[in-house]
């Protein structure tokens, strides 16, 4: 049986343990600090043996050498072309990852930075298929636009959209409340947002995360995938209009919203 836990790493991080209870391995995304991935495998006797890296960010790689040395026998896998190079095996869009006959795809999601993947697999893990999307998609957000430009991210985003609305959306940090209070202001009207913010509230102030999301839930809240939603076309029209932005397109929309959360 498969089950899936956050540790939390650095202030905000989560790196989040894939457990196969039947083998007692563990599928371990972005490590980017390693003791607090030693602290749940030891207290729970597991025994890690992959590592997925969805990008090259230190914040997301910084653990794996203190852990496959620790680990030798550590299977890391990730991105191919990209500028963090302690891995197994490169993957490209389209190839597959296996572990414990669980198989993810593997996606080209660039905007963040360009060498940036996911990882989604089909089959229900805890009931539900699974994203995990490192640093492009989060709950109410999207990640900041280091290397790549607006229309790569949107183009990402828009893959992701697409996949089956309840994918469990596994992102790598916990700055739902921040991207709430940027989303309430972008549609202050919106009571879908404002009834997702007092729950999320609640759960922060029990210290509890706030993800996973789910494909839907980002599809029916999230600024940054409604391009195509007459409330946000309208904001992001004025705000580009106050900006000497460019509008008209999908793509454009987006941009708009990821100007405006910049900016805010």
């Amino acid at each position: 049986m498969f089950s899936i836990h956050p540790v939390s790493a650095f202030s905000d991080n989560y790196i989040w343990c894939l457990c196969d209870s039947e083998s007692g391995t563990v599928l371990v995304v972005d490590p980017g600090q390693a003791e607090p991935v030693e602290r749940f495998l030891e207290a729970r006797g597991l025994t890690l043996d992959t590592i997925l890296v969805t990008h090259h960010h230190p914040d997301h790689t910084g653990g794996i050498r203190h852990l496959v040395e620790a680990h030798p026998d550590t299977r890391v896998v990730g991105p191919a072309d990209s500028p963090f190079k302690a891995v197994d095996r490169t993957v490209h869009p389209g190839d597959q990852v296996v572990w414990q006959g669980l198989t993810f795809d593997v996606m080209a999601v660039p905007g963040h930075t360009l060498d940036h993947i996911a990882y989604f697999a089909a089959a229900r893990v805890e009931g539900r298929p699974v994203l995990f999307c490192g640093d492009t998609l989060f709950a109410c957000g999207c990640g900041r636009l280091f290397e790549g430009t607006p229309e790569q991210m949107y183009n990402s985003l828009a893959s992701l959209r697409e996949l089956p609305g309840e994918t469990a959306v596994y992102c790598a940090h916990e700055y739902t409340l921040a991207n709430l209070r940027f989303s309430r202001h972008w549609l202050p009207d919106d009571k879908e947002l404002a009834a997702f913010e007092d729950h999320c509230l609640g759960l922060r102030e029990k210290n509890q995360p706030t993800l996973p999301t789910t494909v839907e839930q980002e599809r029916t809240l999230n600024p940054f995938l409604r391009w195509d939603d007459p409330e946000v076309i309208r904001a992001a029209e004025t705000y580009s209009a106050d900006h000497n932005l460019e509008t008209g397109t999908p793509a454009l929309v987006f941009a708009a919203v990821r100007h405006g959360k910049d900016n805010f």
